[in-house]
C-alpha cells in the first residue's frame, strides 16, 4: 500500500499576495476556485514535487498566518536554491552545512518558515 502526501495547508493572511509570491519563486497555480461565496481554495505545487499546498478564505487551518514553519523541501542544490530566491528578492538564511544535509530558510510574506534541504551524496560515502 503506498501512502502519498499530497496536500499541505498554509495558514495566509491575504490570498492574492501569498499566490503572487509563491507563483513568483515558481511554484504553478492549480487551482483558485470560489466553489461558493465565503470559500476560496488555491492549490499550488512546487517544480517537480508531487505535493502541493493550499490556502485560501473560508478554510479550516488550525494555524494562524505565520505559524507554518515544519514544511521541509528537498532541493538538489542549497546555493543554487539560494541564489534563485536572492535573485528573486526573497531574503534566505543559511546555507547551513550540517551532517544530514545542507540547508536554506526563507520565509513567505506572512512569516511562514520554509526549510530548503540539500541531501548528503549517500553513494559517495559507500
Amino acid at each position: 500500500m503506498d501512502w502519498k502526501i499530497e496536500l499541505i495547508f498554509v495558514p495566509v493572511s491575504d490570498v492574492d499576495r501569498s499566490k503572487e509570491f509563491y507563483t513568483k519563486i515558481g511554484f504553478n497555480p492549480d487551482h483558485d476556485q470560489v466553489p461558493y461565496e465565503g470559500l476560496r481554495f488555491v492549490q499550488m505545487t512546487p517544480p517537480g514535487s508531487a505535493c502541493s499546498i493550499a490556502f485560501g478564505t473560508g478554510l479550516e487551518i488550525p494555524l494562524e498566518p505565520g505559524q507554518q514553519k515544519t514544511i521541509q523541501v528537498v532541493v538538489p542544490n542549497a546555493d543554487d536554491a539560494k541564489a534563485h530566491l536572492e535573485a528573486l528578492g526573497v531574503t534566505t538564511k543559511g546555507v547551513e552545512d550540517l551532517g544530514w544535509g545542507r540547508f536554506v530558510w526563507f520565509d513567505d510574506p506572512d512569516g511562514n518558515t520554509w526549510t530548503l534541504q540539500e541531501l548528503p551524496d549517500y553513494s559517495a560515502q559507500a
